[in-house]
């Protein structure tokens, strides 16, 4: 009989972690009526498979060493596909570099476990140094897309930090095999990220939210999330780009905003769940925030209520990149359920869960943003005196 090279700290490290993906989630204490938190992150670094980290070999191995390492698991693209919740994760190793992963579970809010392998891109950009942040979006043209930021080094300048975002678009019907499609071009636009794809054709072509910018990390002279149309997305080229939902002073989208999971088609027009920054002086402050464009004229807000709909909150709070929640992912389900998948401080996965009911009473009866602070003050006294009088009709009935 053989000796068993299999180190033997493997098998309990096995258990543990078995543990952990079949811990069952439950709805946290939160509440505002608008969605519900869950207790516990829905993928963290910790579930990755040990053979993605470990070389599991005694003889190799001998201490059991983590070979390669993960730093975090964060900002997944979602859908449906064959009864499962499928998320595509951005997995960052230890060496910085993020690639994707496909984990599904049966349950929108737990039980996630990956594919037995990570995805290999197609390798048709050799300058392309990292990918991150797919969106997924079911075309009615019969494929699933995946549009992500695919990023380069900036070699016109001398700042060895100096990075090229551009739009990456691969497709896919199974999520196993992809095939990778060139970039997105805008023509009035240099860089590109957080760039989403409509699930449905407008006038024949394709439509991409956008998001303008002068360089990698300023959006510059971009004024918020674009709206543009290309005619073949195997060459996808977008010429002219329009603002749809803008940035503003002293709001939550001040110094950037973006499309955040593919847009969500309702009876009152597609639902947009994006994300907004703001400067602090403890640096970038990420939120999650709705608005709700028009069916017929995908480009023009309809809805905008005022503020965040989801902000890092408790433990969220804390991370490699801290004070940020990040959503490129959600799943509405057939029974009206929707589940938006966020991370918290660039480092672990969260689940949201709502309806599409209620976030479109969100969208169309929250007051928008009246973007100065007396006005802001009369629009919550306007609230008080409205509960004033429904609490004194209260104590009048009840004599």
């Amino acid at each position: 009989m053989s000796m068993s090279h299999l180190h033997p700290k493997y098998l309990a490290m096995r258990d543990a972690q078995e543990a952990l993906l079949s811990r069952k989630n439950r709805k946290a204490d939160f509440y505002n009526g608008i969605y519900d938190r869950y207790e516990y992150p829905v993928l963290t670094r910790d579930h990755l498979p040990l053979t993605w980290r470990y070389d599991l070999d005694a003889r190799t191995n001998p201490h059991f060493m983590e070979r390669l390492g993960i730093n975090a698991a964060l900002n997944s693209g979602a859908i449906k596909l064959g009864g499962k919740y499928c998320l595509v994760v951005r997995v960052e190793g230890m060496d910085r570099k993020s690639f994707f992963a496909v984990a599904r579970s049966d349950s929108p809010v737990d039980g996630f476990r990956f594919d037995e392998k990570p995805v290999l891109l197609p390798d048709t950009c050799p300058e392309e140094t990292n990918v991150y942040d797919m969106r997924l979006t079911r075309h009615e043209d019969g494929w699933i897309y995946g549009v992500f930021c695919s990023e380069s080094k900036d070699r016109s300048v001398s700042d060895l930090s100096a990075a090229v975002a551009a739009a990456g678009i691969v497709r896919t019907k199974d999520l196993v095999t992809w095939e990778r499609l060139p970039n997105l071009v805008t023509l009035n636009s240099p860089q590109q990220r957080n760039v989403d794809l409509l699930p449905e054709f407008v006038d024949g072509k394709y439509a991409f939210y956008t998001r303008p910018m002068d360089d990698f990390i300023d959006t510059g002279s971009g004024g918020g999330i674009g709206f543009g149309l290309c005619e073949d997305i195997t060459h996808a080229v977008i010429g002219e780009e329009k603002i749809t939902s803008p940035r503003r002073y002293h709001t939550i989208t001040e110094a950037k905003n973006g499309e955040g999971a593919t847009p969500i088609k309702t009876e009152k027009g597609w639902l947009h769940i994006a994300h907004g920054v703001r400067n602090t002086a403890a640096g970038l402050r990420y939120v999650i925030y709705l608005f709700v464009t028009d069916l017929k004229d995908p480009s023009k807000v309809i809805a905008e209520p005022g503020g965040y709909l989801i902000a890092p909150l408790g433990g969220e709070r804390v991370g490699d990149v801290s004070n940020v929640t990040f959503t490129n992912g959600a799943i509405a389900d057939d029974d009206g359920r929707l589940y938006i998948y966020y991370a918290s401080s660039d480092t672990r996965m969260h689940v949201a869960e709502t309806t599409v009911e209620k976030l479109l009473d969100y969208a169309f009866n929250t007051p928008a943003d009246p973007l100065r602070s007396r006005d802001c003050v009369a629009q919550r006294i306007e609230l008080i005196d409205r509960n004033l009088k429904l609490l004194e009709e209260e104590r009048e009935n009840a004599h």
